[in-house]
């Protein structure tokens, strides 16, 4: 994932952290000292913060792990300031795997609570005192016992049913034994949604912003999945060269950029391959086009703004793997190549096109169109 920094390995895989953690720590501490004046009680605080996100890289580390013995690998494990995302190259193909896969990162919290339990970590019984900050919770019930509340928290909200959350894809793995995947999706994604309603009209009695933002936070995540899941069920059989384009033009380095501005404009090519006599020399998006043309106009020649590496991807492969890496990259096109010579572009916004006429296609009547009574 972009804008991250590399921890280390963990398992053999890398574990990152994205650079916005660092600003949730540094208001969490300064939040704690306004509060108490005291920088221990501050650093307690941020420690706390550390050790909590530590029981997240051990959550996501689950779901690797009981990936790992399916035979799925994970690319790596991101800290994000709202948690942690554990990204398999690959979705389980049998719903058993998935249930497995989805119950082994909750259940990693649980074991967490029940090892702070045995090593004496005692949560302290309800009081009338108010603990509307963390801060003032670790410093009424104590570091550990706090950890192990958490932890508890953790393992039933996870258990929530409802994506993004893990419960989600254990309704799913429920479902898909008796429908297919993508039904199985779409049903628990609705269920999910009725659960984000339930917790935004709660949330809106109650006068409770977090719940309005986890309502918000479900939903989304319910209507992505399910899309995703989708996405992946039109292009299933699909091949690249199904959803290529081969009407496209290639430009030299030399050329200015006033030609691709020509290009851009009469046709729907966005990204342009750029070849000199030596071969494949990189491609111009449109990004780099138009900031070239706001820095020097259209004169400037293209070999100043071009990309390196144009990534290939073989005209007769999966087209499933290919808007993976689309969708998942930096990159707007892939030269599609047949025996090592280039014939067409790939591009995300013509992959969609495409699932959209197969999808249209799909749903049409065999026998055509019949007339009217």
């Amino acid at each position: 994932m972009s804008w991250s920094l590399k921890l280390g390995k963990v398992a053999g895989i890398p574990v990152l952290v994205h650079w916005t953690f660092f600003i949730l720590l540094a208001f969490f501490g300064y939040s704690a000292w306004s509060e108490s004046q005291d920088l221990l009680v501050a650093l307690r605080g941020t420690v706390f913060v550390v050790a909590l996100f530590g029981c997240v890289v051990l959550h996501e580390l689950g779901h690797a792990l009981a990936a790992r013995r399916f035979g799925i690998a994970t690319a790596d494990i991101t800290l994000l300031p709202f948690g942690g995302v554990a990204r398999l190259k690959r979705i389980p193909e049998k719903p058993g795997q998935e249930l497995v896969v989805a119950l082994a990162g909750p259940l990693v919290n649980l074991v967490i609570a029940g090892t702070l339990l045995l090593l004496g970590a005692r949560i302290a019984a309800p009081t009338g005192e108010q603990t509307s900050t963390l801060t003032a919770t670790i410093a009424r019930v104590g570091f550990w016992p706090t950890l192990l509340l958490v932890n508890l928290w953790l393992f039933f909200f996870n258990l929530l049913p409802a994506f993004p959350m893990d419960g989600g894809r254990v309704l799913r793995a429920l479902l898909a034994l008796r429908m297919d995947y993508a039904r199985a999706t779409r049903r628990a994604a609705s269920v999910g949604q009725l659960l984000a309603i339930g917790l935004g009209l709660l949330g809106l009695t109650a006068g409770n912003p977090v719940l309005m933002l986890i309502c918000l936070f479900v939903w989304l995540g319910a209507e992505a999945e399910a899309r995703q899941v989708e996405m992946g069920a039109a292009l299933k059989g699909a091949r690249v060269s199904d959803a290529m384009i081969t009407d496209y033009r290639t430009l030299s380095p030399e050329q200015n950029l006033g030609v691709a501005v020509d290009w851009l404009l009469t046709s729907t090519q966005h990204d342009f391959p750029v070849q000199d006599e030596e071969g494949p020399a990189g491609y111009l998006t449109r990004e780099d086009l138009l900031r070239g043309l706001a820095e020097r106009g259209r004169d400037a020649p293209i070999r100043d703004y071009l990309q390196p590496n144009l990534e290939s991807v073989e005209a007769d492969g999966p087209l499933g793997p290919a808007w993976d890496r689309l969708r998942e990259g930096t990159k707007g096109c892939l030269q599609v190549t047949a025996k090592g010579r280039p014939v067409g572009l790939l591009l995300a916004d013509h992959i969609g096109d495409y699932v959209r006429v197969r999808t249209a296609l799909q749903g049409a009547d065999p026998r055509g169109p019949r007339p009217k009574a």
